[in-house]
């Protein structure tokens, strides 16, 4: 009993393994490295707002 629980964990181990192997998506990588980056420059402009204070009473 306990041989036959064993070797059916094994098997589904060895298939779990292999078909993790085999089933694996390679990617291919590109090789445009001469890519030049986009640079955006935006220039935000924020208004100073003078600051308020609240009376306190003191």
């Amino acid at each position: 009993m306990l041989l036959t629980i064993t070797l059916i964990l094994s098997g589904l181990i060895i298939i779990n393994l292999l078909l993790l192997k085999f089933s694996c998506n390679k990617t291919v990588k590109s090789s445009k490295i001469d890519k030049k980056p986009v640079v955006l420059r935006t220039r935000i402009t924020m208004p100073t707002a003078s600051q308020t204070l609240a009376p306190t009473g003191s």
